[in-house]
Parts: C-alpha cells; sequence; structure tokens
C-alpha cells in the first residue's frame, strides 16, 4: 500500500488530503448550523465553503509556493470578506464569537501545513480543530463548574512542575544522604500530581458520582482518607451498605496502583521486581471489593451521591505537611539504615503504617541506600500491610456496625494474602 501512494504524483495526494480535511471541518461547521438554526447566529459558510476556502489555499500556496505572494493576498481577500461577515453579524444578530472566522483561517493554511509538515502535525492541527469546535457545550459546562479558586489551583501546579521544579538545585543538603531541593520538590510534584487528577475527575468529571467511583479515585487521591470518610459516611446510610464496604476496599486496591505509579517513577529497577506481586494484589483486593459490593447482598442497592471532601492536594498546608514528613522520613530512615542496617528498617516500617505511607515510600524509593533490593521490597510491602491494618482500626471506630465485620474481615484478608506472599516471595 505504501508502495503504491509513492508511485502516485505528490501534488495529488496533498489536493486529496486538503480537500478531505477542509471538508471534514465545513461538516463540523455544518452541524453548527443544524444546531442554531432557529436562532440568528449568521454563522459564517458550512462544507462547501470551507472545502473551497481549503482547495483556494492550495491553489494559490503551490503557483508561488517560494514567494507566496499569491497566497498572501488570498489571505487578505479571505480577511476582509470575513471581516464584512463579523461586521453584520456583531452589529444584527449581536453575536460577538470568532470561532467560525478563526477556523477559516486555519483551513484556509491548511495546504502549506499538508505540504511542509510532517503528517503526525497537521493530523494533530485536524483533530484539534474538530475537537475544539465540537465541545463547545462541555467548555461551558466545565466552566460553570469551576470557581477562581480552581484556576489559582491550576496556576500553581503549572508553577510547581514547569518553573520551580527545574530551577531547584540537585546538590544534597547534607552531605552523604542523597536529600535535595530537586529531590523534595519532585516528591512533592509526583504525589500531588497523582492526588490533583483524582481530585479534578471527582470535581468536574464525576461530580454526581456514586460509591464506586469515589472508591476508585479516592484510592488514588489517598485510601486512608477516603476509608475514613466512607466509614463515617456509612453510619447515617439505610441502605446500600455493601456498596460502601465494597467501596472501602476498592480503595485499598487503588492504593497499590498508586504506589506502583510511584514506583514506576522513582525506581524502575524496584518497580520490575515487584511488578507481579502488586499486580497479584491489586487483582485480589480488587476482586474481593467487586464480590462484597455486587455478590453479597446484605440489602438493598442505592445510589448514594457523594460529594467531595478532600482538601485540594495543592493547598499550602498539604504541600508543607508532605514536604516536612519526606524530609523526616528521609532522616529517619538513613539514621535507622546506618545504625541499625535492615533490621532496623525492617522494624521501621511497620511503624510508618499508622501514617502517611507516601513521604516514607517516597523517601525510599528515592534514596541512595547501602541496602539489599529484597530489603526495599520488605519494607515496602510491610508499610502497605500496616496501614492496611490502620484501615480496618478506622473502620471498627467509625464504619455502620452492619459492614463492620465484613470490611474488616476483608481488609485484614487482603493484609494476611499480602503478609503470606511476602515471606514466600522474600523471606
Amino acid at each position: 500500500m505504501k508502495e503504491y501512494f509513492e508511485t502516485l504524483p505528490p501534488n495529488l495526494v496533498s489536493f486529496i488530503m486538503v480537500t478531505i480535511f477542509s471538508l471534514l471541518i465545513g461538516l463540523s461547521q455544518r452541524r453548527l448550523h443544524l444546531q442554531n438554526e432557529n436562532e440568528n447566529s449568521m454563522l459564517f459558510g458550512t462544507d462547501r465553503t470551507f472545502t473551497l476556502i481549503g482547495i483556494l489555499g492550495y491553489i494559490l500556496y503551490i503557483l508561488d509556493p517560494a514567494g507566496m505572494l499569491l497566497f498572501g493576498g488570498g489571505f487578505f481577500i479571505l480577511a476582509f470578506l470575513l471581516g464584512i461577515n463579523y461586521y453584520f453579524k456583531s452589529k444584527l444578530a449581536q453575536k460577538f464569537g470568532l470561532t467560525s472566522i478563526v477556523t477559516a483561517f486555519i483551513t484556509y493554511s491548511l495546504a502549506p501545513l499538508v505540504i511542509t509538515q510532517p503528517s503526525w502535525f497537521y493530523l494533530l492541527v485536524i483533530v484539534t480543530i474538530l475537537l475544539i469546535t465540537e465541545m463547545k457545550e462541555t467548555f461551558i459546562s466545565f466552566a460553570k463548574k469551576m470557581n477562581n479558586d480552581e484556576f489559582v489551583t491550576l496556576a500553581k501546579f503549572i508553577l510547581i512542575i514547569g518553573i520551580v521544579l527545574p530551577m531547584l538545585p540537585t546538590e544534597d543538603l547534607i552531605p552523604g544522604i542523597a536529600i535535595s531541593p530537586r529531590s523534595i520538590w519532585l516528591s512533592l510534584v509526583v504525589v500531588s500530581s497523582i492526588s490533583y487528577i483524582s481530585y479534578l475527575l471527582k470535581r468536574f468529571v464525576f461530580q454526581d458520582s456514586g460509591l464506586l467511583v469515589t472508591g476508585i479515585l479516592g484510592g488514588l487521591y489517598g485510601s486512608t482518607a477516603t476509608t475514613l470518610i466512607l466509614s463515617r459516611k456509612s453510619k447515617t446510610a439505610n441502605a446500600g451498605l455493601n456498596q460502601y464496604a465494597g467501596s472501602i476496599i476498592l480503595a485499598t486496591s487503588m492504593m497499590y496502583v498508586r504506589i506502583l505509579i510511584m514506583l514506576a517513577i522513582f525506581n524502575l529497577d524496584l518497580c520490575l521486581h515487584l511488578l507481579p506481586y502488586f499486580i497479584l494484589m491489586i487483582a485480589i483486593s480488587a476482586g474481593i471489593a467487586v464480590f462484597i459490593r455486587y455478590f453479597k447482598h446484605t440489602d438493598s442497592a442505592v445510589h448514594e451521591h457523594f460529594e467531595n471532601d478532600d482538601k485540594n492536594p495543592l493547598e499550602f498546608r498539604v504541600a508543607l505537611m508532605f514536604s516536612i514528613l519526606f524530609v523526616v522520613f528521609t532522616l529517619l530512615t538513613y539514621y535507622i539504615v546506618q545504625n541499625f542496617g535492615e533490621t532496623g528498617l525492617n522494624r521501621f516500617s511497620w511503624i510508618v503504617g499508622i501514617s502517611d505511607i507516601n513521604p516514607f515510600l517516597t523517601s525510599l524509593f528515592q534514596g541512595k541506600f547501602d541496602i539489599s533490593m529484597q530489603a526495599l521490597s520488605i519494607a515496602t510491602f510491610q508499610a502497605i500491610i500496616s496501614n492496611n491494618i490502620l484501615k480496618a482500626f478506622y473502620t471498627a471506630l467509625f464504619a455502620n456496625k452492619k459492614i463492620r465485620r465484613t470490611t474488616i474481615l476483608a481488609l485484614v484478608a487482603i493484609s494476611v494474602i499480602n503478609l503470606g506472599m511476602l515471606v514466600v516471595a522474600f523471606y
């Protein structure tokens, strides 16, 4: 097939592509016309108009590709005509949008794009145009959901990733300990990014989500916090309690996914080493969650609307607390490894599970400790098991008494399976 296209005249291939792309853009404009046929929107052109604009741009470009005088002259004539259209549209119909006009300019410019640029680039342009022109209502709905704080948060997210991170020095703050401003900030960026994406999905995409989505996204955001929130909410629920229990376990399953992502970013060798075990634990915990949610019919099902109670992960206090904990856990881990070796790290990993394990794990994955990969693996899973036991404790304290036994047994079962895997594989 490739050899066949290479035998065709290049101008024929590029002309066909420009014509097809212009027609596709015109068809999307036709759909806008049909949507607004009862309104005096005065949209500029549709399928035939945009196709002819693309063909005109192609003809004028290939007649003078070097000087581009004809192409430039055609551009100004098109701009004049579009200006007249915009004048009457704004004056008579009180419509001030420029989407159709800008789309017409892009359509006119397809010829030099197709002829001079690689295929991935002009295809990306076409796809972007089609998506943007078709997603007007989506953008309006999205903008209505956002407030000033969300835009400020987005600006902070771009700031910490694109500006602050590259500027930070990589020199160690303490000789002999691999902890630098860059490593501290990188840990904050990675963990906050995972939480922020989950936060955005819950707030804007799955705003009216039920407990299933809450368990999935909440587990990515923070499984311990999600367990605590769902346990408290289950106390006032009158139905669908098995959904609460299943979603709590599903959040734990997503915790394994979250840690696996962190491993892939910070320590690829350790990630590949632990990948089969993480996949196994994800499958087992997700299977238990599905069983509890869909097959353990303790009462009638209910679609529970779940409000987003999580704090924004990019809040200053949240970021500051994570950074402090990261530094503390890094220094403690180095001290323990230096003075007590792998035995000390082994015992310490059981203790950190009663707190947020993310700072400890990020410091463990990034640190250059004089310990074996086996010891790193053991410490990772022991911290996870300890944290799962903490969730069982939270469930016992705060969950509805009708699901306490089921949820606690599920969390204990996951911990026992994880422990058995740990013993068989690493001890």
